[in-house]
C-alpha cells in the first residue's frame, strides 16, 4: 500500500478494494461464485468495490437505508451507496444491506452483486479530491434481484466483519500516508541538491534543510506506530481476546490519526520547499495535497477515532491502575 500510494493514492486505493474484494469472496463465496468472478479480478480484468457508505450513513454505520427483501428464494435490494472507490468501473460489489429492521446493525447482511445486473444505475463524482484513479462514485439499486448464495456475510455476522476488518483499512490508509509525504520528501531533497541560491545548493541553507529534517522526523514516527498498527491488527485476528481486538482498535486509529495529520502538515512544507517546481505535472504534490484531505475521512473520520482512542486509551488505563492498586493491596 505504501509503494503504490507514492505514485498516486487512488490508483492504491483502487487496486485495494479490488483485492480486498477478492479476499471475500475466497473466504465467504460459494464455488460457483469464486469461479466466476476471481479469475477476472486476480488477472486485472475486472475491478471490485465495497459499496457500504450511504448519503446518510458513513461511520455511523447503523443508520443505512439500503435494505434486502426476500423475494422467493433471492432477495431484492432498494438503496443508494455514494464515496464508493471504484464505482464507476467495477463489475462486482459487495453491498451492505439491512436484512431486517433499519438502524439495527445486527440486521445488516453483505451480498455480491453483479453491476451489470438490472436495477444498477452508476454515477461519477467528480469533485475536486476525488481522483479520477480512485473511480468514485455512487451506485444506486432499484429492485436489484440476488440469488440466495450471492448472501456472503447473515446478519449478525456482517457487521462483526466490518467492525474488524476496518482496523485493516485504518492501518493500510496509514501506511498509504506515509508513502505519499515519503516519495514528497525524496523530491524535496532531490531538489535542494540541484537547486542553487545565493552561491550554494538550497540543502546547505539551515533553514531550509530544517524543513526537510522536521518532515522526515514526523514521516519515521508515523511508520513506526503504522508497523504497530499492522502488528496489532494481525495479533487481534489470531486469537479470539477481546484486549487483542481493543488494543487493535486503538492502535489502528492512532496510526491512522497520526499518519494522516503528519501529512496534511508536512506536505504542504514540502511543496513550499519545492517553490513554483513543486507544482509542475511531473510532480506528485498536488495529487497528495488532495489525497492528504480524503484520507482524513476515509475509514473514519479523524475526530471520531480520537474519540475511540479517548475512550479504549483511557479505558485501558483504568484498568491498569486497577491492577496496580490490587497489586500494592496484596
Amino acid at each position: 500500500a505504501e509503494q503504490l500510494a507514492r505514485i498516486d493514492f487512488g490508483f492504491a486505493m483502487s487496486v485495494i478494494n479490488t483485492h480486498n474484494v477478492g479476499l471475500r469472496l475466497a473466504t465467504s463465496a460459494s464455488e460457483a461464485l469464486r469461479r466466476r468472478y476471481l479469475p477476472e479480478l486476480l488477472a486485472g480484468r475486472m475491478a471490485a468495490c465495497t459499496a457500504l457508505t450511504e448519503p446518510e450513513a458513513g461511520s455511523d454505520v447503523a443508520r443505512m437505508l439500503t435494505v434486502a427483501a426476500r423475494d422467493g428464494d433471492g432477495w431484492r435490494l432498494h438503496g443508494e451507496k455514494t464515496w464508493i472507490v471504484n464505482a464507476r468501473r467495477a463489475g462486482l460489489a459487495i453491498v451492505f444491506a439491512q436484512c431486517g429492521a433499519v438502524s439495527d446493525a445486527a440486521g445488516i447482511g453483505a451480498f455480491a452483486v453483479d453491476l451489470g445486473a438490472g436495477g444498477v444505475r452508476r454515477h461519477a463524482i467528480d469533485a475536486p479530491f476525488s481522483q479520477t484513479s480512485m473511480g468514485t462514485g455512487r451506485i444506486t439499486l432499484d429492485g436489484v434481484r440476488v440469488p440466495a448464495d450471492h448472501l456472503l456475510l447473515p446478519p449478525g455476522e456482517a457487521f462483526r466483519t466490518i467492525l474488524r476488518e476496518i482496523n485493516g483499512a485504518r492501518a493500510y490508509v496509514a501506511a498509504m500516508c506515509c508513502g505519499m509525504l515519503a516519495e514528497a520528501l525524496e523530491r524535496a531533497a532531490a531538489h535542494g541538491a540541484e537547486r542553487h541560491v545565493f552561491g550554494k545548493p538550497l540543502r546547505e541553507h539551515p533553514a531550509w534543510a530544517g524543513e526537510l529534517a522536521r518532515a522526515a522526523c514526523a514521516l519515521d514516527a508515523a511508520r513506526a506506530l503504522s508497523a504497530r498498527a499492522v502488528e496489532a491488527v494481525e495479533a487481534a485476528e489470531a486469537v479470539e481476546a477481546s484486549a487483542a481486538a481493543e488494543d487493535a482498535q486503538r492502535i489502528a486509529a492512532e496510526a491512522k490519526i497520526v499518519a494522516v495529520e503528519t501529512c496534511q502538515r508536512e506536505l504542504p512544507a514540502l511543496l513550499h520547499a519545492m517553490g513554483a517546481a513543486g507544482l509542475a505535472a511531473e510532480h506528485p504534490f498536488a495529487r497528495h495535497l488532495a489525497a492528504a484531505q480524503m484520507a482524513g475521512f476515509t475509514d473514519g473520520a479523524t475526530w471520531l477515532l480520537r474519540a475511540r482512542v479517548a475512550r479504549l486509551g483511557l479505558r485501558g488505563a483504568a484498568a491498569r491502575d486497577v491492577t496496580t492498586n490490587e497489586r500494592k493491596e496484596g
